[in-house]
């Protein structure tokens, strides 16, 4: 997604900038990452990136 941002800034995936965020920040052990968080992202916010995915590849 970074890359993909960094050759097109309006790319549009509708959180692609805190999906990059969230990438950091598991990367870097960054101790605000619970369980919790990372399930309730992907409770809520999985299938409607899904949705955004399969339309632009559609």
């Amino acid at each position: 997604m970074n890359r993909i941002l960094k050759e097109d800034s309006e790319f549009p995936i509708e959180n692609a900038h805190r999906i990059v965020g969230l990438k950091n920040q598991i990367i870097h052990g960054y101790d605000n990452v619970s369980d919790e968080n990372i399930w309730g992202i992907l409770d809520n916010h999985i299938p409607m990136l899904k949705k955004e995915i399969n339309r632009l590849i559609g």
